[in-house]
C-alpha cells in the first residue's frame, strides 16, 4: 500500500505518517475505513512493528485516525468534514473568461541569468550563485537552529509583536559583521529584509519616482534595471571601467547605484579614488548612493577597501548586504544599513511588501553569527574561493593564454573574461555545453544595445577546485574547434619559423616580456646553460625557475610549477622583436616581446 524510501532524509516512521496522511487528503483511505494492524502493515513493509505502532499514535494524537475498542484502528470520519469539497465547472471556452491582458499591469521580463536545472549533471559548470552542497555548514547551522527552538527561545522571540526586528541579530550585525566593512551603525539604523532580493525592491521603491533620472553600471545588474525601469526612472547607463563605475559629469541625478566591493558582473574592485570621487559627485548633484554589497569585498591579493557607507560623512549612502551567499539561499535574510529616520520608513514599507521576517530565522542567523560560526565559516569560505579562483586564473593562462583577457579583479566569486573579437559567446556557450562545461554568456547585462558579444563570466561557486583544470582544457578545445580561419597557424604566421641551432643561438641570453590572461607583467630569462626563471606580477612575486632545450625544430621548456610543471614542445616563429609559439597541432599558443642580450664587445 505504501513505498517507504531507505534514501529518504524522512525517517521510516515519518515517511509513514506522511503517507497515510496523504492518502487521507487525496481520498485513497477513505473516512471510516479499517487500517492494517501494526503487526501486519509492518511486515508487508518490511519494518519494524515498532516503527508502525508510533506512527499510528502519533496520527491518532493528531486526529487522522481513532481506536474502537477490540476492533482495530480507523480513519476518522471528521477529518474531511470541514473541508469543501470541489466540483470542477465546465466552461466554454470564451464565454465569461476575463481579459486578464487588459487588467494586468506590465512588468519588465528579467533578464537575470538562469543556469540550467540540472545544472549539478554537468562536469564543468563555471556558473556563479550556484553552490555546491559541500560548502553548506551543516553542524554549525544545525547548533544555532536547536538553540533558537529551544522552549526558553521560542518564548523569548514569540514576545515580540509588530515588526520589531531580532534585538540579538542587530546587535550582531553591528558588532560582528559592519566593523568588517569599516561601517559603525546604531540599531535603529539597521533593518532586516527577507532576501537581497526584498531589500533591492524596498529600496527601489522607497527611493525612486517616475521621472527620476538615476545612474547605474553599464554592464550592471539585470535585476535593479527591471526594478527602475518598472518606477519609471530614466537610466543613465555608466560605463565601467578598471576602477569601477564612472560617475556622471553632470545631473540631474537623484541616484548612483554601484557594486563597489566586486562590480556586477565584472568582479572589478572600484579603487579608493574613485570611491572618493563617486562620494565628492553625489554630494555636488545632491544625489543618495545605495551600495549593493552583494559579495561582501574578499580581496585575495590585497586588503579590502572600506565599504562606501563607512566613508560618507553626509549620511547619502545607504547600504545594503545579505547574509553569506551560501546561506542566503535557504535562509533569504539580508539587512540595509541607512539614517535612522530612512529605516524608520523603510519599516513602514517592509510591513506592507512583505511582513517582518520570520524570527525563528533571525534567531538562528544570531546564533550563528554570536558563536563565532560565521567568522569560522567565511574563513573557510574565502579559503576555498581564494584556491578556485587562483586556480582558474592559472588556467586560463596556461591553455588560453593568446585569446582571453580577463577584467582586472582582486577577488570575489567569478572572473569576466575577455575572448577574441570573432567570437560570439552565446554560439560558445552552447557549444561548451554540449561538452559539460557550463558558462554565463554576459549581454543581459547591459543596458545599452550596443555591447561587445565575445565576454563571458566564469563563476567558481559550483564546481571543486580538482574540477577546474578539466573544464578550462575542455573550453580551450571548443574555442579552438570555433576558431576557424581566424586562427594564427604555424603554416599562415607572419615571420621566420626557426628551429635546431639557430633557435638556439638566438634565444640563448634573452629575456621574453609578455603579459598574463588576468593583466599582470611577467618575464621569462632564458639562460646559456639551458636554464631559465621567469617572473610574474608588478613586484615579481610570481616566480620560478625551469629548463629549455631545443630538439630538431622543437623548442621545449618545462618549470617547476608554472604550467603545472608540464613539458611543452613548441615549434617558434620570430617576427622581427615578436616570438610565437605554435603546439603540435600547428595553433597558436602563446607570443612574447624578445630582449636581445646585449653583443659581446
Amino acid at each position: 500500500m505504501f513505498y517507504l524510501d531507505p534514501e529518504s532524509p524522512l525517517s521510516l516512521q515519518g515517511q509513514l505518517r506522511q503517507k497515510i496522511v496523504e492518502a487521507i487528503m487525496v481520498g485513497s483511505l477513505v473516512p471510516g475505513r479499517r487500517l492494517p494492524s501494526s503487526r501486519k502493515l509492518a511486515s508487508q513493509l518490511g519494518v519494524a512493528r515498532n516503527t508502525v505502532v508510533l506512527a499510528y499514535q502519533q496520527l491518532m494524537d493528531e486526529g487522522y485516525l481513532l481506536t474502537r475498542e477490540r476492533s482495530g484502528i480507523y480513519v476518522n470520519e471528521e477529518v474531511l468534514a470541514r473541508r469543501v469539497s470541489y466540483q470542477p465547472v465546465n466552461r466554454e471556452v470564451g464565454c465569461g473568461t476575463v481579459d486578464w491582458a487588459r487588467r494586468l499591469r506590465q512588468v519588465p521580463e528579467s533578464e537575470a541569468f538562469q543556469a540550467s536545472p540540472d545544472w549539478q549533471r554537468y562536469p564543468y559548470p563555471f556558473i556563479d550563485g550556484y553552490f555546491d552542497q559541500a560548502l553548506f555548514p551543516v553542524h554549525e547551522w544545525r547548533e544555532a537552529s536547536r538553540l533558537a527552538l529551544g522552549v526558553g527561545e521560542v518564548n523569548a522571540w514569540s514576545r515580540y509583536r509588530g515588526d520589531a526586528d531580532d534585538p540579538l541579530l542587530l546587535e550582531a550585525i553591528r558588532t560582528r559583521l559592519l566593523p568588517g566593512r569599516g561601517i559603525q551603525a546604531a540599531d535603529e539604523q539597521i533593518l532586516v529584509l527577507p532576501g537581497i532580493h526584498a531589500a533591492r525592491a524596498l529600496l527601489a521603491r522607497l527611493l525612486t519616482a517616475r521621472g527620476d533620472t538615476l545612474a547605474i553600471e553599464d554592464p550592471g545588474s539585470p535585476e535593479w534595471r527591471s526594478l527602475l525601469l518598472e518606477r519609471g526612472a530614466r537610466l543613465d547607463s555608466r560605463p565601467v571601467d578598471g576602477e569601477g563605475m564612472e560617475p556622471p559629469a553632470s545631473g540631474p541625478h537623484t541616484l548612483f547605484v554601484v557594486t563597489p566591493s566586486h562590480q556586477l558582473p565584472t568582479g572589478i574592485t572600484m579603487s579608493m579614488s574613485r570611491r572618493q570621487e563617486i562620494l565628492a559627485r553625489a554630494a555636488e548633484l545632491d544625489a543618495l548612493v545605495i551600495e549593493d554589497d552583494h559579495a561582501a569585498e574578499t580581496n585575495y591579493l590585497g586588503q579590502p577597501h572600506p565599504a562606501l557607507q563607512g566613508m560618507d560623512p553626509a549620511g547619502r549612502v545607504i547600504y545594503l548586504s545579505s547574509l553569506a551567499q551560501v546561506l542566503a539561499g535557504s535562509l533569504q535574510l539580508a539587512f540595509i544599513v541607512a539614517p535612522a529616520e530612512v529605516v524608520q520608513v523603510a519599516r513602514r514599507l517592509r510591513r506592507v511588501l512583505f511582513g517582518t521576517p520570520p524570527r525563528n530565522n533571525q534567531r538562528t542567523m544570531a546564533y550563528f553569527l554570536s558563536l563565532g560560526h560565521y567568522d569560522s565559516f567565511h574563513r573557510r569560505l574565502d579559503t576555498v574561493f581564494r584556491a578556485r579562483w587562483l586556480a582558474l586564473r592559472d588556467a586560463l593562462n596556461h591553455y588560453l593564454p593568446s585569446l582571453v583577457v580577463t577584467a582586472p579583479s582582486q577577488g570575489g566569486t567569478a572572473l569576466w573574461v575577455n575572448g577574441p573579437e570573432w567570437l560570439d559567446a552565446r554560439v560558445l556557450a552552447r557549444e561548451a555545453g554540449r561538452r559539460g562545461v557550463l558558462l554565463e554568456p554576459v549581454g543581459h547585462y547591459y543596458h545599452t544595445a550596443s555591447h561587445p558579444e565575445n565576454c563571458f563570466r566564469l563563476g567558481l561557486t559550483s564546481l571543486d577546485e580538482s574540477q577546474i583544470r578539466g573544464g578550462v582544457a575542455a573550453l580551450a578545445a571548443v574555442i579552438r574547434d570555433l576558431s576557424g580561419s581566424h586562427a594564427e597557424t604555424l603554416d599562415n604566421a607572419r615571420g621566420e619559423r626557426v628551429g635546431g641551432a639557430l633557435l638556439r643561438s638566438r634565444l640563448a641570453g634573452a629575456e621574453l616580456h609578455f603579459t598574463t590572461v588576468y593583466g599582470d607583467p611577467a618575464s621569462i630569462r632564458l639562460h646559456q646553460d639551458g636554464t631559465m626563471t621567469g617572473q610574474a606580477g608588478y613586484a615579481g612575486e610570481d616566480s620560478d625557475r625551469g629548463v629549455w632545450w631545443v630538439e630538431d625544430e622543437l623548442w621545449f621548456r618545462r618549470w617547476e610549477q608554472w604550467s603545472y610543471g608540464k613539458t611543452l614542445a613548441l615549434y617558434v616563429v620570430i617576427d622581427g622583436s615578436q616570438i610565437k609559439w605554435f603546439d603540435r597541432d600547428r595553433q597558436l599558443v602563446d607570443a612574447a616581446h624578445i630582449q636581445w642580450p646585449p653583443p659581446q664587445s
